[in-house]
C-alpha cells in the first residue's frame, strides 16, 4: 500500500510549487489528491506541469478529483452536464497520470451531493445511476482510466451491499472502489465494532477497491444520533484492521488521509504510521 493525502495542494493547481511536492514528500506521501473545482479550467500543458513537479520530488497523482453535477439529478440536462464534466476529469487524469478519477455518487438534495435525501434509494434513482456510471465507465475506458466510485450512508450508495450491486449492474472493469469506512458507518453497532463492520465492508467490496480515503469517527454524546469524523487515531475506527484489510485486496494502492486542515494533516500521519507499524505493514515508496 502506499500513502497519499488529500490536501496540502493550492485550490488551483497551477500554483503547484517545488515547495508543494518538497512538503508532500516530507512528510512521507507519495501520493496526493489533485482536486479540480472545474476540471474544463486546465490545459493539458497545466496538468503535465503539475504532474512533472509532483514526480521530480516522488510524488504521483494518486487521485483526480473533480466537480460536477450530480450523476443521479433528476433533470436529464444536469445529468449529460455531469457526464462532461467526468469525462473531462478522466482527460486530466491522464495528462496527470491519475492512478485514479474520483466518483461521488451524489444526492436528491439540494444541500450538496453528501446530503440525505428519501428518495436517494429509490429504485428510478438507482437506475440513473447505474445508467450514468454505465457511460462514465465507457468514456473512462476509451482514456485508459479508473474510475473509484465512492458510498456514504447518506448517499444512494449506503450500504457495501449496494455499492456492490450498481458495481455489479455496470459490469465494466473501469469502474472500481474508493473504499471509506467511515462514510459507511450509520449505526451505534458499527461505530462501536468497527473491526466486525471492516470484516463485512472489505468481505463485500474487496474485489472492486482500488483506493482508500483515511479518516476516522466518535460518538457524541447528543441526541438522537450524532457520528462526528475526527482526526486518525482519536476516534473509534480500528486503523490496525483497515490497513491490513487493504494491503490484502490493494497492495499497490493509496490509502489518502482526507478531511483535516492542513495544520493537522502531520499529526494524522503518524497515527496512521503507527497503526501501519502495529499492523506490520510498510508504507511502498
Amino acid at each position: 500500500m502506499r500513502s497519499g493525502v488529500v490536501g496540502l495542494m493550492p485550490a488551483d493547481l497551477r500554483a503547484v510549487t517545488p515547495q508543494t511536492a518538497g512538503r508532500l514528500r516530507e512528510l512521507g506521501f507519495t501520493g496526493v489528491s489533485c482536486v479540480m473545482h472545474d476540471p474544463f479550467d486546465y490545459s493539458q500543458a497545466d496538468l503535465e506541469r503539475v504532474r512533472s513537479i509532483l514526480a521530480d520530488a516522488g510524488v504521483r497523482v494518486a487521485q483526480a478529483n473533480a466537480r460536477y453535477p450530480d450523476l443521479i439529478h433528476p433533470d436529464a440536462s444536469q445529468r449529460a452536464a455531469g457526464l462532461r464534466a467526468l469525462r473531462q476529469a478522466c482527460v486530466a487524469a491522464r495528462w496527470l497520470q491519475a492512478a485514479t478519477v474520483y466518483v461521488r455518487p451524489g444526492s436528491l438534495n439540494p444541500a450538496g451531493s453528501w446530503t440525505p435525501h428519501p428518495d436517494n434509494t429509490h429504485p428510478r434513482t438507482l437506475a440513473r445511476l447505474i445508467a450514468s456510471l454505465k457511460t462514465a465507465a465507457a468514456a473512462a475506458a476509451d482514456l485508459g482510466v479508473v474510475l473509484a466510485l465512492e458510498g456514504h450512508v447518506v448517499s444512494s450508495l449506503d450500504t457495501p451491499e449496494r455499492l456492490r450491486e450498481v458495481l455489479e449492474a455496470v459490469g465494466s472493469p473501469a469502474l472500481r472502489h474508493n473504499v471509506d469506512p467511515v462514510n459507511m458507518i450509520g449505526s451505534l453497532r458499527d461505530a462501536y465494532d468497527s473491526t466486525a463492520f471492516l470484516g463485512r465492508l472489505f468481505a463485500v467490496l474487496g474485489p472492486f477497491i482500488v483506493a482508500a480515503h483515511a479518516k476516522d469517527l466518535r460518538v457524541e454524546d447528543r441526541l438522537v444520533l450524532h457520528l462526528q469524523e475526527c482526526p486518525i487515531g482519536e476516534g473509534l475506527l480500528d486503523q490496525v484492521t483497515f490497513l491490513q484489510l487493504f494491503e490484502a485486496v490493494c497492495p499497490d494502492g493509496y490509502v489518502m488521509i482526507e478531511h483535516l486542515p492542513d495544520d493537522q494533516i502531520p499529526a494524522a500521519k503518524r497515527a496512521l504510521d503507527a497503526a501501519a507499524a502495529q499492523a506490520g505493514l510498510t508504507w511502498q515508496e
